[in-house]
C-alpha cells in the first residue's frame, strides 16, 4: 500500500467516526495532569523562544476535533490545526470558531519553510508506515524555525530491541515505536530531543499500552 493509500484508507476512517470520536476525547485531559503540564512547558519554551516572542504559530498536526488546539490557544499560543479529515476539520471549526483548522497532510504541509515557532504531533503518526515516517518527520522539522520545539507523543514498544510493532486499532493499522529510535530518526532531521515522558496505562485507560510523549528541539 503506497502512501497515499494509507493517508486515504486513514482519513475515510476517521471521516466515518468523527463525531464518536469527538464525544469521546472531549475531555481527554481532565485526569491528566502530568500530560497538561507539560503542555504548559510546551507552550512556555514556544513562548521564550527566538527574542522572547517566539519564533512563529504553532501548528497542531492530526489536531481531530480541536481540543487540544484550543487548549494550547488558552495557554496563549497563536495555533491552528490540520487534519486529513475533512469531518473532524468540520467539526473542530464548530467547536472552535476563533481557531483556524485546515484540511492536510503531515507529508506535504502547506506551511513555509522556517515559520513555526512549535509543532505538536499527538498520535499523529500512528498509522504511518514505518518507511515512510522519516518523510513526515522531515517535515516537521523544515517547518519549523531554529530553535522551534517539536512535541511528540506515540505509543512505545514493548521493549528496546524492536524498532516499531504493528497493532491493532479501532480506525485502521496503527504502529508503536521504541523511543530511542524514534530519537534517532528526530536527530537525523536536526531535532534533538530534550525530555521525555513516559506514562504507564492504568486500568481504567482506553490505551492500555506504555505512552512515549517526547519533547524536541530544533537545532
Amino acid at each position: 500500500m503506497t502512501e497515499l493509500d494509507t493517508l486515504h484508507t486513514t482519513r475515510e476512517a476517521y471521516d466515518a467516526i468523527a463525531p464518536t470520536y469527538a464525544e469521546m476525547f472531549h475531555d481527554q485531559l481532565r485526569d491528566r495532569p502530568l500530560e497538561r503540564a507539560l503542555l504548559s512547558a510546551f507552550a512556555e519554551l514556544v513562548r521564550a523562544s527566538g527574542d522572547g516572542d517566539g519564533h512563529g504559530p504553532v501548528a497542531d498536526l492530526g489536531c481531530g476535533p480541536g481540543g487540544i488546539t484550543a487548549h494550547l490557544h488558552g495557554l496563549g499560543l497563536d495555533v491552528f490545526g490540520v487534519d486529513a479529515s475533512p469531518v473532524m476539520v468540520g467539526l473542530a471549526r464548530e467547536a472552535h470558531p476563533g481557531i483556524r483548522f485546515e484540511v492536510g497532510s503531515m507529508a506535504a504541509l502547506d506551511i513555509e519553510d522556517g515559520t513555526l515557532g512549535g509543532v505538536l504531533a499527538r498520535w499523529s503518526v500512528i498509522h504511518t508506515p514505518p518507511q515512510d515516517v522519516p518523510g513526515v518527520l522531515a517535515e516537521f522539522a523544515r517547518v519549523l524555525a531554529p530553535g522551534g520545539h517539536l512535541l511528540i507523543a506515540f505509543p512505545a514498544t514493548d521493549g528496546p530491541d524492536e524498532k516499531t510493532q504493528s497493532y491493532d486499532h479501532t480506525v485502521a493499522t496503527a504502529y508503536r515505536w521504541s523511543p530511542d529510535h524514534l530519537a534517532t530518526l528526530l536527530r537525523a532531521h536536526g531535532l534533538e530531543e530534550s525530555a521525555r515522558l513516559r506514562f504507564e496505562p492504568k486500568p481504567t485507560d482506553r490505551r492500555q499500552f506504555r505512552e512515549i510523549q517526547l519533547l524536541a528541539r530544533k537545532a
